[in-house]
């Protein structure tokens, strides 16, 4: 029973730990290994290697040695068996990661600093209030692993790191060995933090289509997904403005044919529509429609807003054209057939409009609005606007 609880534990800590992996490496190109030697009571800086593009977290290892003394095997060796930064805080990697160094007797304290400045300043006064992390207690041996984007002085724009050390040798010189390997988030790494991905989505938002919608957050994620897909952030900033210009065009276009966001798109088209039809600016409304009707995505309902709005602008020919069109995609729309019958009736072709008014008199517009209710509210706004309205009481007395 016993072993059997061993081998359920150990399958679940296999599981959870394949589970927890870091989608990343640890990039041992650009690790750090320095040694040098610092005479007694000396403070002296090692700089880092320049921190690859997507680092998140660093480890490294501080190990005081003799003089003759030599390391037995590497960071970067020991980080072989460790496949992501989660497995350090683990018991028995940490305890193989700590203690796989041997050290001498000699001892320092050290501070880790984001600029070459505030390290200049330890080395002249020792003082560590501009220091990331300082380690006062002098010891012999010492290792961490630090997140960048959890650190309120580090974060993931650092590309260089100071570690400043204060032997604590008042007699003799000793050896210091530093070193430092950084983990590379893959995704990260194309170069797209956050400040970058804002620059993108700035950009988009002041896009001619961008400006069509009322909110377009999804149409500029859409584009900056694909644009990170496709360039690495350097990549992308090396492309000539036309070269550009055409990816922002492209990626725009595809993304503005995604079904969710098309969808999204024009709803907001017609209700800004509808909104500056009742605001009575016509002329914006035609716009609006205009873009759905030019990209194939109009309704009836389309047509006959359209057609209404050509009606008060007095432009009667463009509105039977329109609603025309608008009869073709669907006979039954009756508030087709109403904005048809008025613009006969206000372009004085009375026979045409009676036989319209006629012959849907008895129905609904709409689920709650009558034929003759619905005719009756247009012809006070037709009125209002100016339009020809000789004929509007015969048209009512048709009814009666």
């Amino acid at each position: 029973m016993n072993v059997k609880k061993i081998i359920l534990f150990i399958l679940i800590a296999v599981s959870y730990n394949t589970f927890a992996q870091k989608d990343g490496y640890w990039d041992k190109e650009r690790a750090t290994t320095k040694e040098i030697i610092v005479s007694a009571r000396d403070r002296i800086v090692l700089k880092t290697e320049d921190l690859p593009v997507g680092t998140t977290e660093i480890v490294y290892r501080i190990t005081l040695l003799d003089e003759n003394q030599e390391m037995t095997n590497s960071l970067v060796s020991v980080l072989k068996s460790i496949p992501d930064p989660t497995g350090i805080s683990q018991g028995s990697a940490g305890a193989v990661f700590l203690m796989s160094k041997i050290s001498g007797d000699d001892t320092c304290s050290y501070a880790l600093f984001t600029s070459n400045e505030n390290a200049k300043k330890y080395i002249s006064d020792g003082k560590t209030d501009k220091a990331c992390y300082a380690q006062e207690e002098p010891l012999s041996k010492d290792a961490k692993r630090l997140s960048l984007d959890k650190s309120s002085c580090l974060g993931q724009n650092i590309s260089t790191l100071w570690f400043g050390f204060h032997s604590k040798n008042w007699l003799l010189n000793q050896k210091i060995v530093l070193e430092v390997v950084p983990w590379v988030d893959s995704k990260l790494n194309r170069g797209w933090n956050q400040d970058n991905k804002n620059e993108i989505i700035s950009l988009c938002k002041t896009s001619t289509m961008a400006q069509k919608m009322a909110n377009s957050d999804d149409f500029c994620v859409c584009i900056l997904e694909k644009i990170m897909k496709q360039y690495r952030y350097t990549e992308f900033q090396k492309l000539l403005p036309i070269e550009k210009n055409k990816v922002y065009k492209d990626f725009g276009n595809s993304c503005y044919k995604d079904a969710d966001i098309s969808k999204n798109v024009y709803s907001d088209l017609r209700t800004q529509a509808s909104t500056l039809i009742k605001l009575q600016k016509y002329n914006e409304a035609i716009q609006k429609l205009n873009t759905i009707i030019n990209d194939g995505k109009a309704t009836a309902i389309d047509y006959g807003s359209i057609g209404y709005c050509y009606i008060l602008t007095k432009q009667y020919a463009k509105a039977i054209k329109f609603l025309k069109e608008g009869e073709k995609l669907d006979d039954t729309e009756l508030l087709v057939k109403l904005n048809l019958a008025h613009v006969y009736l206000v372009s004085d072709d009375y026979s045409e409009a009676k036989a319209i008014y006629k012959k849907y008199q008895t129905q609904n517009v709409t689920e709650s609005l009558s034929w003759k209710e619905k005719t009756k509210q247009d012809f006070i706004v037709f009125e209002k606007a100016g339009l020809p309205s000789k004929d509007f009481e015969r048209v009512l007395k048709l009814y009666n």
